[in-house]
């Protein structure tokens, strides 16, 4: 049965990504409304519908591209749309003029996101792209796969396809779905290996780094409990230090010292190039995990770490505790 509650940010924003599999989370405010968070981090809206005689989880869209209120709206609209009879569209479409509904009516994504899944797109479906979407077969679908270099993109791109053929169902532009009976591209899972001593480490090899901004942002991966895109999106107009608040979540004694001794001139806390903020360090990233003798070691395994290992609590002051409590006994 998934855990009942009232969706709202802060909750949702402090959920913890399960170590196998997914978990699902019920909202007590509109019932029909769930959520999967998979093991990567990825949250999803989504809701359930007997339809033609088998349980359907239909997916509304990504927290936190759709808020909450946004998916609440949308329960009766999708649900009703499940019941719809499917059109049986004859007339013919390209895969290229097929992607673009696609694109428009099903992903909902930041920009930077949204033009590189488009870039992927591009690249990896192109020899698809003038093909009719209802004359591509399984053998075509399964070559396209196998020229696709790393398993990992693989199988994101086998992802990919097996919704824009069940869109294309739900079209009605095609019967069956023709990626069924071609078999999940199997990917080796990459140990995620982290513990007291090696956040240390990690820790030493961070103040290492000459550049105060990249310093410090990596610091608040770890003091701020939060994500690299929450950490690197930070605006000083979200920060409250009379209540030890960013937003609505409680800062750390170690996070609020940090961010004290930076300096405020700009409306992002870590400045990235032009007057943009910090997006992708990944070269000062790879720099300091090499140093600290963990160069497989990625920003997502660190706030993974520090989550599981913080006892949460719906009181902001007693989960502010247990952070200062956590880092404390991390770093004593």
């Amino acid at each position: 049965m998934a855990h009942q509650f009232f969706f709202n940010n802060y909750i949702l924003d402090s959920l913890p990504a399960p170590e196998k599999g997914f978990d699902v989370v019920q909202d007590l405010s509109e019932p029909r409304l769930r959520m999967y968070i998979t093991q990567r981090g990825v949250k999803s809206f989504f809701v359930r519908k007997r339809v033609n005689g088998k349980d359907k989880r239909i997916i509304i869209g990504k927290y936190p591209d759709i808020d909450i209120e946004e998916a609440r709206e949308k329960v009766t609209e999708v649900l009703d749309k499940a019941c719809r009879k499917i059109p049986v569209r004859r007339k013919k479409i390209s895969f290229k003029d097929f992607i673009n509904l696609y694109l428009e009516n099903k992903v909902r994504r930041g920009e930077d996101s949204f033009n590189k899944l488009k870039r992927s797109i591009n690249l990896h479906f192109k020899e698809l792209s003038e093909k009719n979407i209802q004359d591509i077969t399984q053998s075509n679908l399964s070559d396209v796969l196998d020229s696709i270099q790393g398993r990992v993109m693989a199988l994101r791109m086998q992802e990919l396809l097996q919704s824009i053929f069940n869109y294309a169902v739900d079209m009605g532009y095609v019967k069956n779905n023709p990626l069924e009976n071609i078999p999940r591209i199997i990917v080796k899972k990459r140990e995620r290996k982290l513990n007291k001593y090696g956040l240390q480490k990690l820790v030493s090899a961070i103040k290492k780094e000459k550049n105060l901004n990249l310093q410090s942002a990596f610091l608040m991966l770890i003091y701020g409990f939060a994500t690299k895109t929450q950490v690197f999106k930070m605006r000083w107009e979200d920060l409250d230090f009379n209540h030890d608040l960013w937003k609505d979540m409680p800062l750390s004694n170690r996070a609020i010292l940090l961010l004290q001794d930076l300096p405020q001139n700009g409306e992002w806390v870590f400045m990235g190039r032009g007057k943009f903020h910090l997006t992708d360090p990944r070269f000062a990233w790879h720099k300091i995990v090499t140093n600290a003798n963990m160069p497989n070691l990625t920003m997502d395994d660190v706030h993974k770490f520090m989550m599981h290992s913080l006892i949460w609590n719906s009181d902001k002051y007693i989960l502010r505790e247990n952070m200062n409590d956590l880092l404390e006994d991390l770093f004593a």
